[in-house]
């Protein structure tokens, strides 16, 4: 696939860029992950306000693994490793460092441009223009779909639970794309926390939950939360049960191809007699009591 050279041993340091660099054919944790959505949050905001990250670079094994790329990013501190602290890793070697590949996308144009930018790195060019080639002609699919559907449903998506955040960054395209209007949260811009009342002065039809990093079935046994924010028991999705709860840290909190696998989850939720992609149950579920 590529031409002959050394061997090429990257590491990735979170894993979206994994997913990319085994999409293109290459082949722990400060924060504790257990307690309530709250007490994270509460970790998370105290890790932050006495470092840069809430993760730690193993800087000697960094160096003894002697990698000739590391793909990192900027995006967001509470998702992988700073830049610096992966840039303070790698100094202090007399040899020369590995190439750093660092991502930052937020809209679905720039995961695509991330995408080819990793394949250049890795001297796969042409195998990141097949990549994006492939994953823009599947959102173009459904979107082109979806926009033919004869009613678009006004949708809240929720990226964390205790204290409410809606979802930003690419998850406002995708809701778009998938036939849907989006409330909250705008295209290339960081997720927002939800004023007390917003939700229940939006009134969505369809309330879509995938907290960043909950699995599945982790986010079904905080769906309770949402009972805590204000009116939400009032509103159309509540009250017709559309409220979908979906495996947000597999699919919608991650910027590299499986954000295809996410619009496709919109799709179904949204208009799941044009999109029977048949993910009901292992990537998302309607909330427990629903009709």
């Amino acid at each position: 696939m590529t031409a002959p050279g050394p061997p090429l041993r990257i590491v990735s340091l979170l894993p979206s860029a994994t997913e990319i660099v085994a999409a293109l054919g290459f082949g722990e944790a400060l924060i504790d992950p257990s307690g309530s959505s709250r007490e994270i949050h509460e970790r998370v905001e105290k890790r932050l306000a006495d470092a840069a990250s809430v993760y730690r670079v193993d800087a000697e094994l960094l160096r003894a693994l002697a990698p000739t790329h590391v793909v990192t990013q900027v995006h967001c501190e509470v998702c992988a490793v700073s830049l610096g602290d992966v840039r303070e890793a790698l100094g202090g070697g007399s040899e020369p460092g590995p190439v750093l590949v660092v991502l930052g996308a937020s809209t679905v144009a720039e995961v695509l441009t991330d995408i080819e930018r990793v394949a250049v790195a890795l001297g796969a060019a042409a195998e990141g223009a097949s990549v994006t080639r492939a994953l823009s002609e599947r959102l173009r699919a459904i979107e082109a779909d979806a926009g033919r559907a004869p009613r678009r449903p006004r949708v809240a998506t929720i990226e964390w639970l205790s204290p409410p955040m809606a979802a930003g960054n690419w998850v406002p395209e995708l809701v778009r794309m998938a036939g849907g209007e989006n409330l909250f949260g705008e295209a290339g811009r960081h997720s927002p926390w939800l004023a007390p009342n917003a939700l229940a002065a939006a009134d969505p039809d369809v309330v879509v939950v995938f907290p960043c990093g909950f699995s599945l079935e982790r986010t079904e046994s905080e769906a309770h939360l949402l009972r805590d924010i204000p009116g939400f028991d009032s509103t159309a999705a509540a009250t017709s049960g559309s409220v979908f709860l979906a495996d947000g840290n597999q699919f919608f909190n991650r910027p590299g191809p499986r954000l295809v696998e996410s619009l496709e989850i919109l799709a179904e939720i949204l208009h799941p007699k044009r999109f029977p992609f048949g993910r009901e149950g292992v990537s998302w579920k309607r909330r427990a009591g629903g009709k």
